[in-house]
């Protein structure tokens, strides 16, 4: 029996793949679980529709990306921050820091976008990674200064 699947079933396949299954499986657990439809025409068109669309609105996120990657490539932010001997902080500079540092510049990110490998503990610059889409990542300058 040709089912389309309404949600990620692991060893089985994701969202919008028409599978062949055992008609009892299919019968019996993926459909009242509501996690396969019967493979109709009619479903099969809706389907593609539903595909068409989410590939749009993929798109767009990519293209919102890559516009607000080419605004944080332009800028630098700067920490000041206490430092010891040797150029060591007292504290660290960790993303969240960085998230408010670049909202003060009028770009707001989520700190979790910020990929941070661990917190910043010297003085220096530093090329911060941000991840804003799984295809764009925009890189922004960090100048870690003594107070």
């Amino acid at each position: 029996m040709k089912v389309i699947l309404k949600k990620d079933v692991p060893s089985l396949g994701q969202r919008t793949d028409l599978v062949e299954v055992k008609p009892g499986y299919a019968r019996n657990y993926l459909i009242p679980q509501g996690l396969a439809l019967p493979a109709t025409d009619q479903a099969l068109k809706s389907i593609q529709t539903l595909i068409k669309s989410e590939a749009q609105k993929l798109s767009k996120k990519k293209q919102q990306a890559e516009l607000m990657a080419k605004g944080i490539n332009e800028i630098s932010c700067t920490a000041t921050v206490q430092a010891g001997e040797e150029d060591r902080l007292y504290g660290s500079v960790t993303a969240s820091d960085i998230a408010e540092l670049m909202a003060q510049q009028g770009i707001k990110i989520d700190k979790r976008k910020i990929e941070l490998e661990e917190p910043i503990k010297k003085l220096g610059v530093y090329n911060i990674p941000i991840r804003l889409h799984p295809e764009v990542e925009a890189t922004v300058k960090l100048w870690v200064v003594r107070q």
